[in-house]
């Protein structure tokens, strides 16, 4: 098979760079005149930016540990979210060190000392951001050398470096798990350092995995629609990603009802305030419109076979999954930071328009640089026809 060339055109890239930087000047304008909603809301958009990166490693390595097949004809879409790590890491770190103060905890008056000496250093500024820098810097590492061996196979065909990148996916799961449950727990939970939930880590998981499945099938069935991955995503492969993307979303439910079900049994103080803050006013509608759309709505859409072959029904559930994941992170962490009442105005609009436009020319310009499809991959063949 031979290179599949994709090329953006000048247009979208113009109106990308423009929207880009005009978000990024209202956001800026935002951090000084509302700092905390600003801030918060960036807070939002480079941790979701950053799960889809990571959402692409994950999806990566799963596919060479597993010796899938099926996903190889389009896995240079995951690679592409995977390679906007560093950056969105980048940026993730800086919008964190800007309000260390934020995290910064002091025990609660006439509290005895007990463990909280190690809440002090583990919420310490230096600490905090020095501890996000490694995890950002192990995570890029383990994505540019997957993808590094991935593209470097386009040219030799070689079998070996598919058992390269096989053992760099078993080292890339190995690490992911522990540290981005850390890293979920530091620049989340730690919003409220008193809170804490056992299951935290496996539940942002969740909310990763489907929103990187929805951005996979939005940007598979747009570059099939536009021509270059005609003849190569095939229903079947959308078929599948629908699969996973229905099983995922009944597992971003288990997990949401195991951690409300336990706290709510429990029912001790440090642990209820969480939900009991959710639960209660303008707060409340909000809470069951995240368990909805992050669940409801895509269980009953993707239950029929056709509807997850069809890339219509694909897309619109695909971006409903994307608008829940935001009201998931929204309600992580608004309630922590602003409480009061939900608001939603420029600086969120302006922070969801910067996500949008920078995931979409980091996206974008890394499938440009090399062909669409793997062809160098000696799974392809059984990728290009999958069973139905």
């Amino acid at each position: 098979m031979n290179p599949v060339s994709f090329r953006p055109s000048p247009q979208s890239i113009r109106g990308m760079w423009s929207l880009a930087l005009l978000s990024a000047a209202v956001s800026g304008a935002g951090l000084v005149s509302a700092p905390d909603r600003a801030w918060s809301s960036l807070l939002i958009a480079a941790y979701f930016a950053l799960t889809l990166a990571l959402g692409g490693l994950v999806f990566m390595a799963l596919e060479y540990i597993t010796g899938a097949g099926w996903s190889v004809a389009f896995r240079r879409i995951p690679e592409a979210l995977a390679s906007t790590l560093p950056l969105v890491g980048i940026a993730l770190l800086a919008v964190v060190a800007l309000r260390t103060d934020i995290y910064t905890w002091q025990p609660p008056h006439g509290s005895e000392p007990g463990t909280f000496w190690f809440k002090q250093i583990w919420l310490s500024p230096s600490f905090l951001v020095g501890r996000g820098g490694g995890y950002v810097v192990l995570w890029s590492l383990l994505a540019l050398a997957m993808i590094s061996t991935s593209r470097r196979q386009d040219k030799s065909g070689a079998i070996r470096l598919m058992h390269r990148n096989r053992r760099l996916a078993a080292v890339t799961l190995v690490v992911f798990a522990p540290t981005f449950s850390l890293a979920a727990c530091d620049w989340f939970m730690s919003l409220e350092p008193m809170w804490f939930s056992t299951i935290w880590g496996v539940y942002h998981f969740s909310g990763l995995a489907m929103s990187t499945l929805a951005v996979v099938v939005l940007l598979a069935v747009h570059l099939r629609r536009t021509g270059p991955l005609r003849g190569v995503f095939t229903d079947n492969h959308l078929h599948d990603l629908g699969r996973l993307l229905f099983g995922f979303s009944c597992f971003w439910m288990y997990m949401w009802f195991c951690q409300y079900m336990l706290i709510w049994y429990s029912n001790i103080p440090e642990e209820t305030g969480y939900f009991a803050t959710r639960m209660r006013g303008a707060w409340g509608p909000l809470m069951a419109a995240n368990v909805v759309i992050n669940w409801l709505v895509p269980f009953l859409v993707l239950l029929p076979r056709p509807s997850k072959r069809s890339s219509v029904v694909m897309a619109r559930i695909a971006t409903v999954v994307l608008i829940g994941r935001w009201l998931d992170l929204y309600l992580m962490v608004y309630p922590s930071t602003l409480g009061g009442v939900p608001v939603f105005g420029l600086w969120e609009a302006a922070s969801i328009t910067l996500l949008f436009s920078v995931v979409w020319l980091l996206v974008f310009r890394a499938l440009s640089r090399a062909s669409l499809v793997p062809i160098g991959d000696p799974r392809l063949p059984e990728s290009l026809h999958p069973a139905s």
